[in-house]
């Protein structure tokens, strides 16, 4: 890949993703707060719903976090804590191996439901599909790393990806050039990744960020239908 398209792919798209994932998500939630929800097809074939939507979701949950904390932690914290570049490196392969097999295994069975069940596609837009598609090649990309990393066990190529994302969001304008000589399974996983960021403010993966937790601390109340015991005093009155 040139020097021009490494940096637009991975020095200026990364800024774009970000700005129309944050803009973006902004603008719906404020314009179109009915569309913040994800549609429910569960009373059509509900078995193979529940088992793919549960390993789907706790695998790509736990693939998040592991990139999250992997990524933008700053390395000097992992050397402070005495973990080495090779047992982060193991840890990561291990971690997201089971996660990403689940996920993926997940996002097959919701992706079969949706593409073989007349009923569930009949129910299902355009946008649904193409997501839950496009999750399950990044999916299948990111397992496709795993024997690229084997061999790399000194934990060189995870750094190179650690310094790559930190840049980006430390406004480091030559953070392209640290991911120039990746291999392209690593480049395709990173630039399909950005571009999910990008759809994310229109698809129905808005939903992830509904997530209730404020009723965890809401206190509790009681409804009391007022109009209905005066109704019933006025009668027992009148008898």
């Amino acid at each position: 890949m040139s020097g021009y398209l490494n940096t637009l792919f991975f020095g200026i798209y990364p800024y774009i993703a970000l700005v129309v994932l944050i803009v973006g998500t902004i603008v719906r939630y404020d314009r179109e707060p009915y569309t913040w929800r994800s549609g429910s097809s569960q009373l059509l074939r509900r078995k193979q719903l529940v088992w793919g939507s549960v390993l789907f979701h706790v695998g790509v949950l736990v693939i998040f976090f592991g990139h999250l904390i992997g990524l933008l932690t700053p390395i000097a914290i992992f050397d402070a804590l005495g973990i080495s570049h090779t047992a982060k490196q193991l840890l990561a392969i291990i971690a997201g191996g089971v996660a990403g097999v689940m996920a993926i295994v997940g996002a097959t069975m919701l992706v079969h439901r949706r593409l073989f069940d007349a009923r569930v596609r009949a129910t299902s837009s355009n946008s649904d599909t193409a997501i839950i598609i496009l999750l399950w090649i990044q999916l299948a990309l990111g397992l496709a790393t795993i024997p690229i990393s084997l061999q790399h066990l000194d934990g060189h190529e995870m750094v190179r990806f650690m310094t790559w994302a930190q840049g980006i969001f430390t406004f480091n304008m030559d953070a392209s050039s640290y991911v120039a000589d990746a291999s392209p399974i690593f480049k395709a996983h990173l630039f399909l990744g950005l571009t999910i960021l990008l759809l994310f403010p229109f698809t129905r993966l808005v939903h992830m960020l509904s997530a209730p937790v404020r009723y965890l601390w809401r206190p509790g109340y009681q409804v009391v239908r007022e109009r209905n015991r005066r109704a019933q005093a006025n009668r027992i009155a009148a008898e």
